[in-house]
């Protein structure tokens, strides 16, 4: 009886020493519940920052692997079959595992819109911009592309996809924006001016500050081939809004336009290319443009920038663009031994500075319009 009253006496302390024990862990779990879930409030608020950065530094490397596969003496037009090519099927493969449940229905006007995307995407779009390239540079380049917001409004101006009220902040914010962009635009195309930044002068031992005055009829000529193809890209974004309503699978979408343009730039090629040597892929640094386009543009960051767009929208996107050009001027200055001048430098600051009004007007008429809604239908 006394050794029974011992043994209940042990399994009470036992139970109270692995109920202490149990609820030490219970408040550590709170504790380190209350941690992940700080962790994991933050992550939130990081990821739209971080798409937006990697994408853009994605495609500041585009526009250097794509200058340097241009100068190696790439067909531009094989480069753009090639590219699309290689993005189809990096897309498909996303496509495959993250929109597998989506069924889309292919109609005929989505098959009309393919066509026209396709056409302005990859045939207009990619063609003039890699002509443009082989006679400027990525950083002009991508200091151009900043302009593309003020085509997109333009263009929807034109084809009453939106309203212009001159007397809303918004819309005045837009209109100045607009005409700031295209003045440092035109300043870059016709100005150069003293050179700011050289390293391949000061390895030279040339005087840093040499004038270049204004630039010469290639630079121009490349100049306005940019111009173009920007335009075409914006007609094709705004195609692509359109389309996507019809077809809510943003990456199979995605697939199926880089298809129409493999298809369509494979087409153009063949009209404008008949040598056959140039199809031939070398295992060099050439090599990598057509798979850096097909695969990281195309495959990861057209991904990541729908992930960004989902999260913020597409003005918290394109706020985040002028980070490209800044990368592709320093890679510029490191890779390929560009010189900035004062001209692309002063031409390249009003670009951005009309991309953040453009894009403040967009956001301000976006708040107008919720708050009065009436007004707005």
């Amino acid at each position: 009886m006394h050794n029974g009253a011992l043994v209940r006496v042990g399994e009470d302390a036992n139970s109270i020493w692995w109920e202490m024990i149990k609820m030490e862990e219970d408040k550590e779990g709170v504790r380190e519940g209350i941690g992940n879930s700080k962790q994991e409030k933050l992550c939130e608020k990081l990821k739209p920052y971080i798409y937006c950065i990697f994408a853009y530094v994605c495609s500041a490397g585009f526009n250097i692997t794509s200058k340097v596969s241009l100068n190696k003496g790439m067909s531009r037009y094989v480069l753009v079959a090639y590219g699309h090519a290689i993005g189809t099927i990096a897309t498909a493969l996303l496509a495959f595992l993250f929109e597998r449940k989506d069924d889309g229905k292919i109609s005929l006007p989505l098959v009309r819109n393919l066509f026209f995307l396709g056409l302005l995407g990859a045939v207009f779009g990619r063609t003039l911009f890699y002509a443009g390239l082989e006679q400027t540079s990525p950083a002009f380049a991508s200091a151009l592309g900043n302009l593309i917001p003020s085509i997109t409004f333009i263009l929807a101006v034109l084809f009453r996809m939106e309203k212009l009220e001159i007397s809303k902040r918004g819309s005045q914010a837009k209109i100045l924006g607009t005409v700031v962009a295209f003045s440092g635009a035109a300043l870059m195309t016709l100005y150069k001016g003293i050179t700011v930044i050289s390293l391949h002068a000061q390895h030279s031992h040339q005087p840093v500050t040499q004038s270049k005055g204004f630039v010469d009829k290639d630079s121009v000529k490349g100049s306005l081939m940019l111009l173009t193809s920007y335009v075409s890209l914006s007609a094709f974004y705004i195609l692509q809004t359109i389309t996507i309503k019809m077809y809510p699978a943003p990456i199979k979408l995605t697939s199926l336009t880089c298809l129409s343009g493999a298809i369509l730039s494979t087409i153009m090629t063949a009209i404008l290319d008949h040598k056959s040597s140039s199809w031939k892929l070398s295992w060099n640094v050439s090599l990598l443009a057509p798979i850096y386009s097909g695969v990281v543009i195309f495959g990861i960051t057209v991904y990541v920038q729908t992930l960004a767009i989902r999260l913020k929208g597409p003005v918290f996107m394109t706020a985040f663009k002028p980070l490209s050009t800044l990368i592709v001027a320093i890679m510029g200055l490191l890779i390929l031994g560009d010189a900035l001048y004062i001209g692309g430098v002063i031409g390249a600051t009003l670009i951005i500075l009309g991309l953040y009004a453009t894009l403040w007007g967009k956001e301000k008429e976006k708040v107008e319009n919720e708050t009065n809604p009436v007004r707005a239908s």
